[in-house]
């Protein structure tokens, strides 16, 4: 496997975790996008596609997000079903659940290359002079 572009779109604002959003190519023939560069605890990572899971209303069967208080379609109230969630671990990890990958390297190996990949790409477009609209 090889990435053969990555392109690399630079999020505004200071204060945000979210620094960018990447496309990449794999073998001229696969695209990948909204792969997220994010600034973490620890320094930099990449961060694959994901989407929002889903849960259907037991009223009206509406897809609604999952955690959502009330049915966006019927209004009706649904029902809690994580428990209390307590430690600010358990919160992440319930956050984290909340999202599924919709694109995701099977190894090791591919999630290192992709990293390096975007995150080289990540410096050299931050490196670049911005133009400053006047």
């Amino acid at each position: 496997m090889e990435i053969t572009e990555v392109r690399i779109f630079l999020k505004e604002g200071m204060n945000n975790k979210l620094k960018a959003y990447a496309t990449i190519t794999i073998d001229n023939a696969f695209v990948v996008r909204n792969i997220k560069v994010i600034e973490g605890k620890s320094g930099l990572f990449v961060a694959m596609p994901s989407r929002k899971m889903k849960d259907s209303c037991p009223k009206c069967r509406h897809k609604n997000e999952v955690r959502s208080k009330f049915c966006n379609e019927c209004g009706e109230r649904l029902p809690f079903r994580d428990g209390i969630v307590s430690t600010p671990e358990a919160q992440h990890d319930a956050r984290q659940s909340e999202h599924k990958d919709i694109a995701h390297p099977i190894s090791v190996e591919c999630r290192e290359i992709i990293q390096k990949k975007v995150l080289e790409a990540y410096e050299i477009e931050k490196a670049k002079p911005r133009e400053q609209n006047f």
